[in-house]
């Protein structure tokens, strides 16, 4: 039986990004499912005029709640026989989509892996980022009937079937950091999800949170994990971070004295 191969993405004002992203996938996807928190730019315009056969290309709207619910709902929609998942800022780099072809759609090819971390490559302003914890790897291809997708507010959580995992060597492209605006704008948003996060799993904030936690945060990226050898210019970027890291454990401290009751 032939491997068939639906890309998962989803999308929310993402027209500075997602026709990159759809362009990479053109020749290995035999589906794309985009399930789409009702963008209120061009971002369905662009993927229409990217993908002009809605056959191959399904695109579903839902309100944006939490990731986890967002990819349950798209995942439930797709029909290949594995599925990558990418989000609208992501591009599959030709020598990995070359890698995929070979993995999964080699019919000569016993593949006994269930699913597959995949490198990641990001970029930052525009340039490469090679230390700091921009290294790293992601569970984004799998077998549809093998994994499952749990509730997450903002990071990936995912079972898979058997445990039978492999490692893929070419990287997805990420360009997570694209101006300051949008990074201030982006570690806002996760801070406070981050919190939600916390708060649910009744983790406490404290002084000592708030103050020294940010601080190692910036510590760990640029000094401990050598952010610095990719060059000063990554600064504001790692400050980015240490500013997400206080907002977390200020918002944990509001939420833990007023005992809200949050709703995404």
């Amino acid at each position: 039986m032939k491997n068939t191969l639906s890309a998962l993405i989803l999308t929310q004002n993402s027209e500075e990004t997602i026709r990159a992203t759809l362009e990479s996938i053109k020749k290995i996807a035999d589906e794309v499912v985009i399930v789409d928190g009702y963008s209120k730019d061009k971002t369905i315009e662009i993927v229409h005029k990217v993908y002009k056969v809605n056959k191959v290309c399904k695109v579903y709207k839902k309100k944006f709640t939490e990731i986890g619910k967002q990819r349950q709902y798209g995942l439930k929609k797709c029909t290949g026989s594995w599925v990558l998942i990418l989000d609208s800022d992501e591009i599959i780099s030709s020598q990995l989509r070359e890698e995929i072809r070979l993995k999964i759609k080699n019919e000569k090819l016993k593949i006994e892996e269930n699913a597959f971390w995949v490198p990641f490559q990001s970029y930052y302003l525009g340039k490469l980022l090679e230390h700091g914890g921009e290294r790293y790897h992601q569970l984004r291809l799998f077998r549809r009937e093998a994994l499952k997708i749990l509730p997450s507010l903002i990071h990936n959580k995912f079972e898979i079937v058997n445990n039978k995992i492999g490692y893929l060597r070419k990287r997805i492209i990420h360009h997570s950091y694209r101006s300051l605006k949008q990074i201030f704008n982006k570690f806002t948003d996760y801070g406070i999800r981050m919190a939600k996060e916390k708060y649910y799993a009744k983790e406490k904030s404290s002084l000592k949170k708030i103050i020294f936690y940010p601080l190692h945060m910036f510590w760990a990226r640029f000094i401990k994990d050598k952010g610095y050898k990719d060059g000063m210019f990554r600064i504001p970027l790692d400050i980015g971070f240490m500013y997400m890291e206080w907002l977390i454990y200020i918002s944990l401290f509001i939420f833990n004295r007023k005992k809200l009751k949050i709703k995404n």
